[in-house]
C-alpha cells in the first residue's frame, strides 16, 4: 500500500477531517511503529500503550509538526521518547541499570516465541544488555534499517556520533553471540 503522506497531513491540519486523518495514519504507520517500540521495550503489552499514547500525543499535538522532515521521522521520534520515558521509568523503578537489565533480558526470554530461534533469543539478549543510546542506534539501523541521516533527526545526534554508537554496538553484540554461542552448541 502506497502511503500519501501529503493526504494525511492535510486530513490532520483540519478540525473536521483530523479524526479521519488519525484514521489514515494509524493505519498506514500502526505496525511499523509498534514492532519499533516492541524491539525497544519488549513486553507487548508496555508497546500498545506505548503506541496508543503515540497516537493521543500525534493527535494532540500535530500542529507541532511543520513539515521539516517526513511525516514517519516525526512520527518515529515521537514513539521512541515514549519508549525512552517508559524504559526510565523501569529504571527508577529498578533503581539500578542491572535490575532494568535483569528485566529487560527476562522479558525477552518470556515473550519469546516457543518455536524461535535461539540465535534470535541471543541476540534480543545481546541487544538489551547495550547502553541505551547504543541500543537505540543498534536497533534502528539493524532492524528498521534507516538512513544515519534520517537517526539523526529523529534521535537529534550527528551522523558521526551514529556511526560511532552503531560501531560500538555492533562489537559489543558480536563479542555478546561470540560468548555465548559456544554454550548452546
Amino acid at each position: 500500500m502506497k502511503i500519501d503522506e501529503g493526504l494525511i497531513i492535510e486530513q490532520m491540519k483540519s478540525p473536521k477531517t483530523r479524526e479521519e486523518g488519525l484514521r489514515m495514519l494509524m493505519s498506514a504507520y500502526q505496525s511499523r511503529l509498534y514492532w519499533h517500540i516492541r524491539r525497544l521495550v519488549v513486553q507487548h503489552d508496555d508497546a500498545q500503550d506505548l503506541l496508543q499514547d503515540t497516537f493521543v500525543k500525534v493527535y494532540h499535538n500535530f500542529d507541532k509538526f511543520k513539515g521539516g522532515s517526513q511525516l514517519y521521522t516525526w512520527l518515529y521520534r515521537i514513539a521512541t521518547n515514549e519508549a525512552l520515558q517508559h524504559l526510565n521509568k523501569i529504571k527508577k523503578m529498578q533503581l539500578t541499570d542491572e535490575g532494568a537489565e535483569y528485566y529487560l533480558q527476562n522479558a525477552v526470554a518470556e515473550n519469546t516465541k516457543h518455536d524461535a530461534e535461539e540465535l534470535e533469543i541471543m541476540l534480543q539478549k545481546a541487544i538489551h544488555c547495550l547502553p541505551e543510546k547504543q541500543r537505540l542506534v543498534f536497533t534502528m539501523k539493524y532492524y528498521d534499517d534507516l538512513p544515519y541521516e534520517e537517526m539523526s533527526k529523529i534521535l537529534d545526534m550527528s551522523v558521526g556520533t551514529l556511526k560511532t554508537n552503531y560501531h560500538y554496538a555492533k562489537e559489543k553484540v558480536t563479542e555478546y553471540l561470540r560468548q555465548n554461542i559456544e554454550e548452546f552448541e
